[in-house]
């Protein structure tokens, strides 16, 4: 197995890349992000030149590919957060408790991990998630129910809340 492995897969959304290290899938990106580029960020972030090897994403693109058919709601995928420390983390982390076809506002994630006045860091960490997708920042909405941001587009989040009829 190859320090950083990734393949790429079509989706309703857009081509997306998958990359991962022995602990787990460590990066999703949109095409919108440049591939080449986040692969030359991931081999100097994480110290390993990335290494096109679609078989050992083999679980991650199957449930992906399960996710946008609608016959997957959770992801049972190991993820390595190497990628966000502190706070960043443990919202990131707190974003996979969030119910398929269900949504949260800026405000409960922020008292989620404990820091009820944080929403505006949350939404910076929304903004960093390099799990787009398998980690659900696509279903943290504004207080007034309006999406706010989104890394992949609004068009995009846009759709996967609509997968999910959320």
């Amino acid at each position: 197995m190859n320090p950083l492995d990734y393949t790429t897969l079509d989706t309703p959304i857009g081509p997306l890349l998958l990359a991962a290290t022995a602990k787990g899938l460590v990066r999703v990106a949109f095409e919108c992000e440049d591939f080449d580029t986040v692969l030359d960020t991931l081999a100097t972030r994480l110290g390993a030149p990335a290494v096109h090897t679609p078989d050992r994403l083999d679980a991650a693109a199957r449930q992906v590919a399960e996710y946008f058919a609608g016959t997957r709601a959770a992801f049972e995928l190991p993820l390595d957060f190497a990628l966000s420390t502190g706070f960043r983390q443990a919202v990131q982390q707190h974003l996979t408790l969030i119910p398929y076809g269900r949504t949260r506002t800026y405000t409960d994630v922020a008292a989620g991990v404990g820091h009820p006045r944080a929403m505006r860091a949350v939404g910076s960490a929304c903004a960093t998630n390099p799990l787009p997708v398998v980690v659900p920042c696509h279903r943290v909405l504004r207080t007034d129910g309006s999406l706010g941001g989104y890394l992949g587009g609004l068009d995009a989040k846009a759709a996967l809340l609509a997968l999910e009829a959320a």
